[in-house]
């Protein structure tokens, strides 16, 4: 019976936009069962994407009440769904893969679920990344975005930190899991933050450290400065992260790198680096030190960009000695706007999936 639950659990999760794909070695389903109890995956099962209260999800499902508020808070501990707390009203729903399930693993991660996620990762990657709208967009860092260029809201690290009344900076899962894995970087492990536009929601969290708003812009500045790229989710609006990614750990970039896919399938992206040849000295500054997607190479008397492989972070052109590189504003033909919410996101994904959500919606 147990074995059924988590198929049936697999396959909803299949259901969302995100995925879940099968795989021959059944890794999927072991790392089902490693996470959910089979309790908690029939409970996940009649869960939705919208938050809800324990009472709401008690009436449509049958489920009695009396319990239903602490298993869910319990689930929500164990890294199986969203929860948050409005003043004591404590609303839950249901959480994909990635972004969600794997992701708050962080604080129950070792080695034996690293390689269990590094193995599913690899098959989620690649039914994953091809597909649109991409999960995640770059923030380029803001100071090289040229004034001329006007830079739309969802593009600027400020306008999500500035909309924001909470924040929360935590290790980031993939160098922990790349570190479990005696494979990680010695870049910074707790750089990723986190954001909420009411104030306290962090102040007792056990998952997140809060921080100041001054705070949040050092991380980011500590992020540039070890050459970590800005990736949010790829929505015009409702962002409540900022993930600062290397493309040694980071499974987003890693994807790129690793499985060959390409970077604007990946990635959301509205800039790209272009190195003026007269002035560049071939130093390999920004080929050796700060690309973090092989998007440089070296030329015949100075270095080029890569246009396919460019996901215009801005990283490469804050620390070239010689002043030889820019962030260019690609044309509008070549730009996607991002979905205008998490919910619209979904739709698109599942259209482009060809997969009916709307029981979880």
């Amino acid at each position: 019976m147990s074995e059924e639950i988590y198929q049936n659990l697999a396959k909803v999760l299949d259901t969302l936009p995100n995925g879940f794909p099968t795989t021959d070695s059944n890794i999927g389903i072991k790392l089902l069962k490693r996470i959910f109890r089979p309790e908690d995956a029939e409970l996940f099962c009649d869960l939705r994407l919208d938050f809800e209260t324990s009472q709401q999800i008690s009436e449509p499902t049958g489920r009695a009440l009396e319990g239903l508020e602490e298993h869910l808070s319990e689930m929500r501990e164990r890294g199986q769904v969203f929860g948050i707390d409005l003043g004591g009203v404590k609303m839950f729903k249901m959480a994909p893969w990635a972004f969600g399930i794997y992701e708050f693993q962080r604080p129950h991660m070792d080695r034996e679920l690293a390689e269990m996620c590094e193995e599913f990762g690899i098959v989620y990657g690649e039914q994953f990344f091809p597909k649109k709208p991409q999960l995640m967009q770059v923030i380029p860092i803001e100071k090289e975005i040229p004034n001329k260029q006007q830079a739309l809201s969802y593009e600027q690290v400020s306008n999500i930190i500035e909309n924001s009344q909470s924040f929360a900076v935590f290790d980031c899962i993939c160098k922990k899991e790349k570190h479990l894995l005696d494979g990680s970087c010695d870049k910074p492990l707790e750089i990723c933050t986190a954001y909420a536009p009411i104030p306290g929601v962090f102040d007792n969290s056990d998952r997140y450290r809060a921080i100041s708003k001054t705070d949040a812009y050092a991380v980011l500045n500590k992020a540039e400065e070890a050459a970590l790229v800005h990736l949010t989710w790829n929505v015009e609006s409702g962002h409540f992260f900022i993930c600062n990614c290397c493309g040694c750990c980071c499974g987003v970039l890693r994807s790129i790198n690793e499985l060959g896919i390409n970077a604007s399938d990946v990635i959301n992206s509205y800039y790209f680096a272009e190195i003026n040849p007269d002035e560049c000295t071939a130093c390999g500054t920004c080929k050796d030190e700060r690309c973090q997607v092989n998007a440089i190479e070296e030329g015949n008397e100075a270095n080029e960009v890569i246009r396919e492989r460019c996901i215009g972070c801005g990283l490469c052109v804050t620390n070239c000695p010689s002043e030889a590189i820019s962030l260019v504003r690609k044309q509008p033909e070549e730009i996607t706007a991002p979905p205008k919410d998490e919910m619209d996101w979904y739709e698109k994904r599942a259209i482009e999936r060809g997969v009916d959500f709307s029981k979880y919606k």
